[in-house]
């Protein structure tokens, strides 16, 4: 009797579980999606990192993040990501990105592993502009398991009421923005 009150009472939270947050797991469930079409020349120059969910390749950083990409041909980009560490020096990487698909493709793979390596296909990561305004300004970078998201903007600071449209946004696309750790940048962050 007490494994079929154990049972019923795990199913009914199941159950609540689904009623509680429908629109968080259906977001979740359906596959993210990049922006429908990229101007990539528009998209060239230097962003400031905002915010990012923690990860391993950029543990080093303790703020001043920037990127900045700079075309090269064959619909190839020269990315050169810099940070400043807690004992002041600058970290730099620089990598290449090129575009899946059409011209105005919002996916791309990107690399960071000598060039010697590019044969290897976990090498490349996977970059997907998810969110841009229309002035290119504002901008969010992730991947198809949501493991990763990148907030830049192109200056080091952002007006609090675009920040939180962007993150009600992010939110709606299934990505858990309560990870995002802000980047400090010297000119004040978000």
């Amino acid at each position: 009797m007490m494994k079929i009150a154990g049972l019923l009472l795990c199913v009914s939270l199941l159950a609540v579980s689904l009623l509680v947050a429908p629109g968080a797991q259906a977001a979740e469930a359906q596959p993210l999606q990049a922006i429908p079409a990229l101007d990539v020349p528009r998209y060239m120059g230097r962003w400031y990192e905002i915010a990012k969910f923690p990860n391993r390749f950029q543990k080093q950083c303790a703020g001043d993040t920037t990127a900045d990409y700079q075309p090269l041909e064959d619909r190839q980009v020269r990315v050169t990501n810099r940070c400043r560490k807690a004992d002041g020096t600058v970290d730099e990487a620089v990598g290449l990105a090129r575009q899946i698909g059409s011209a105005d493709s919002a996916t791309l793979k990107v690399r960071f592993a000598p060039r010697w390596l590019s044969f290897l296909p976990f090498v490349w990561g996977d970059y997907w502009v998810v969110d841009l305004d229309r002035d290119y300004q504002l901008t969010a970078v992730s991947e198809p398991k949501r493991e990763y998201l990148w907030i830049l903007s192109r200056t080091p600071q952002v007006a609090p009421e675009k920040y939180d449209a962007l993150l009600q946004r992010l939110r709606a696309m299934g990505l858990d923005t309560g990870r995002l750790e802000p980047t400090r940048q010297a000119a004040g962050s978000r």
